[in-house]
């Protein structure tokens, strides 16, 4: 897991992401990530990734092909967090 990229993927903007310091929760989170994904819980070329959606400001958990960077599953789903700002927009 590249963790270079964890500060934004665990849910800080990127126009935020400078220097601040990493809480003890965000440090818990991390560590967690890369136990679940040096044990190869979602299969040998998939790991975890934790991401702020721009449009809805949501935290989404994704599992993701580390080869191609496919999304393999996402939760909640694409259509639910759009759905989601369909509702609150109408």
């Amino acid at each position: 897991m590249n963790i270079s990229s964890i500060g934004n993927q665990i849910g800080v903007p990127a126009e935020l992401s400078s220097p601040q310091p990493v809480s003890e929760d965000q440090r818990t989170l991390v560590q967690a990530v890369k136990a679940v994904n040096a044990a190869e819980l979602f299969g040998q070329d998939n790991e975890l990734t934790f991401i702020l959606d721009r449009q809805s400001k949501r935290m989404l958990t994704r599992i993701v092909n580390r080869n191609t960077g496919d999304v393999v599953m996402q939760i909640p789903p694409e259509y639910v967090v759009r759905l989601a700002e369909e509702i609150k927009g109408g």
